[in-house]
């Protein structure tokens, strides 16, 4: 599957891998947030991404709990799911997506 995310300034391409799925993701120009990354970073991982039943809950508990989020409330993401990003702060350097179906 391949898709554009414009309010998250990519391309996306979705691979199948066992009960997982992998996506690519390529820049749709030099500042755009993976974009940034790419120029400071390099290529390589950009975030860990896990499902949850309830994004507004566990939100909701990772505020409560102190943790810092990019995302307060979920955003449109890859495919049309509900997505909110972790600051990778909160998460000993790695950018989160919690990603839901709902």
């Amino acid at each position: 599957h391949r898709a554009l995310v414009g309010n998250q300034g990519v391309e996306a391409a979705a691979v199948l891998v066992g009960s997982g799925r992998v996506e690519l993701l390529a820049p749709l120009g030099e500042e755009t947030p993976v974009g940034r990354f790419l120029a400071s970073r390099g290529p390589g991982m950009h975030h860990v991404a896990y499902e949850v039943a309830d994004l507004r809950a566990e939100l909701e508990a990772l505020a409560e709990q102190g943790a810092e989020l990019i995302d307060r409330e979920p955003r449109e993401g890859l495919f049309g799911l509900e997505v909110a990003f972790i600051h990778p702060d909160a998460t000993h350097g790695v950018l989160a997506e919690l990603v839901s179906r709902a």
